[in-house]
């Protein structure tokens, strides 16, 4: 997209964390409306003070997005407050975190519901909308750089976001040759509520018998030689989170990256598999066959991917 003013996002999660900063860079700076859809109804009344504060077009909607008949009434709702969508940001998430052999179907029907299930209904209920009034569109879903490598205790998170971030991949290639591009985002530390949040929203019939109502203190950790950590200098604000979202839909970008430092986590992984690609004679008449599959062994869209440079925003301006 190159012309924002005007233009009307929605965004899922919209109530806090990454989904608010997105909003608030959206309205501030690229003159945007936004709607905030959100399962939390104080989490909107607190949010959507900002905005009117300031002046600047933004509207709540309270919305489940694993209900399918809801999201299509806020979507109607969007398109009669500010006409035609022209983002979707598919951002609303939960984390539980479990090992995978003690995950329960509750958990996976709750983790997997919301973080894949959401983006899905995100997809078959708005994106055809933007595609149909034929103006510039994008469509960007918030993954996790568990998306791209995975840690213990957080296979069915792990498993939603690399789920999304294939859905993105493959939209970003199914789009090719409309007005709508797509994008996936890999976000790091922010500055969010999740586990707070992930708890408060479980509804009952997805609650394990004797679930927690507040989040278990973290383990303790051995402190070795790591330094001090100072919270602002890891965890990203998610104005920030904004503006870099804003800069990926102009350059139309696949890939949204949040940290430098999560390439060497890439890297790793990337290494692990060229490793275990077997070592044994070619056998060219099957490879011929599988070369003919094309994406599969070279997808040139990958290709399209530049590197963002440096940020063009100064974080110490006020919105």
């Amino acid at each position: 997209m190159e012309n924002f003013e005007g233009k009307t996002a929605f965004i899922t999660g919209g109530g806090s964390g990454i989904g608010l900063g997105i909003a608030k860079v959206f309205t501030a700076k690229a003159g945007m409306n936004v709607v905030l859809a959100d399962l939390r109804k104080e989490a909107l009344d607190e949010a959507i003070t900002w905005f009117r504060e300031r002046d600047l077009p933004a509207h709540p909607v309270q919305l489940d997005v694993t209900d399918r008949e809801a999201y299509v009434k806020a979507a109607d709702e969007a398109e009669k407050k500010f006409g035609n969508i022209h983002v979707l940001v598919n951002n609303a998430g939960v984390g539980p975190g479990v090992k995978l052999q003690d995950a329960t179907y509750k958990d996976w029907d709750f983790g997997m519901g919301v973080n894949v299930g959401g983006v899905i209904n995100g997809l078959v209920t708005v994106l055809p909308r933007i595609l149909k009034h034929g103006e510039e569109g994008h469509v960007v879903s918030t993954s996790s750089t568990n998306g791209l490598f995975s840690i213990p205790g957080y296979g069915i998170y792990t498993a939603s976001k690399y789920a999304v971030s294939a859905m993105m991949e493959v939209l970003y290639m199914d789009l090719k040759g409309t007005n709508v591009s797509a994008s996936v985002y890999f976000p790091g530390p922010v500055n969010t509520n999740l586990t707070v949040n992930t708890i408060a929203t479980r509804p009952e019939k997805f609650k394990n018998e004797n679930e927690p109502e507040v989040p278990p203190p973290p383990p303790p950790r051995p402190r070795g030689d790591r330094p001090k950590i100072d919270p602002g200098r890891v965890v990203m604000d998610p104005v920030e989170v904004g503006y870099r979202i804003l800069r990926a839909i102009k350059r139309k970008d696949m890939f949204i990256m949040s940290h430098p430092v999560y390439g060497e986590g890439i890297v790793t992984r990337h290494k692990a598999l060229m490793r275990s690609i077997p070592d044994e004679p070619p056998d060219h008449e099957r490879d011929e066959v599988l070369r003919s599959f094309g994406a599969m062994i070279n997808n040139l869209v990958y290709d399209e991917q530049t590197t963002p440079g440096a940020p063009d925003w100064d974080l110490s301006e006020e919105l």
